[in-house]
């Protein structure tokens, strides 16, 4: 919240002094007018829409906005070994609320230093800037599950008011990520192989929305 009204302050300050110091000619009004337009983008980037959560329990739900970029086995410790990962890059047009999977209990989260390089590459969920946030689903199967945070080029400020001990239900809001940025969902790989307990029901370029897009179903 502090953000949402000192970032706009700033473009308003800047715009009243700009148009009390300079001359009034076709400078002042280009230089106005870009004002203007990123104070309206700066709006837009900390909108927070309304969503009717399609409650499944069964359903793993996009854990942010953005397209999908990567679907890939990789080893995560905090997983316990084999897990996948759902990489998603958030533009800066896109909503960064970060929302639940589904109905959790917060067990760890863990803020990693690092760079800021594009959020687009894969292996920026490793180098750049990250808090991980570790969940267990509330439900059977009561997995582990890892949403990452990823800062990127642009955005340099992550936000998560998840605490350990926190439980949430599917599609709550836990945090965002200014402005412009990755958020990576890791679930585990089991032994038996990933068609013998959960299907990926998402591919790489789909564009999907925190709370409403399914990315991964339950098998019975």
């Amino acid at each position: 919240m502090p953000q949402v009204l000192v970032y706009p302050a700033i473009i308003i300050t800047l715009m009243a002094v700009l148009y009390a110091v300079l001359p009034r000619n076709f400078l002042l009004l280009a230089v106005e007018i870009v004002l203007v337009l990123i104070l309206f983008w700066m709006f837009l980037f900390f909108r927070d829409p309304r969503r009717v959560i399609p409650l499944d329990e069964n359903v793993l739900l996009s854990p942010a906005d953005g397209t999908v970029t990567d679907i890939t086995e990789t080893e995560l410790e905090e997983l316990g070994g084999k897990a996948m990962r759902i990489g998603i890059f958030l533009s800066v047009i896109n909503v960064h609320i970060n929302r639940t999977p589904c109905s959790v209990g917060i067990e760890k989260v863990f803020y990693r230093k690092g760079k800021f390089k594009n959020a687009m590459a894969e292996d920026s969920g490793r180098v750049n800037e990250s808090n991980e946030v570790l969940m267990r689903r509330v439900n059977e199967p009561r997995d582990l599950l890892l949403v990452r945070q990823v800062s990127g080029a642009i955005a340099r400020r992550i936000v998560c008011e998840a605490k350990p001990g926190n439980e949430y239900p599917q599609g709550a809001t836990f945090g965002m990520i200014k402005f412009g940025s990755r958020t990576e969902l890791y679930i585990p790989l089991k032994e038996t192989g990933t068609q013998g307990c959960y299907d990926i029901v998402v591919k790489i370029g789909d564009k999907i929305n925190a709370g409403l897009s399914p990315l991964v179903v339950y098998r019975s």
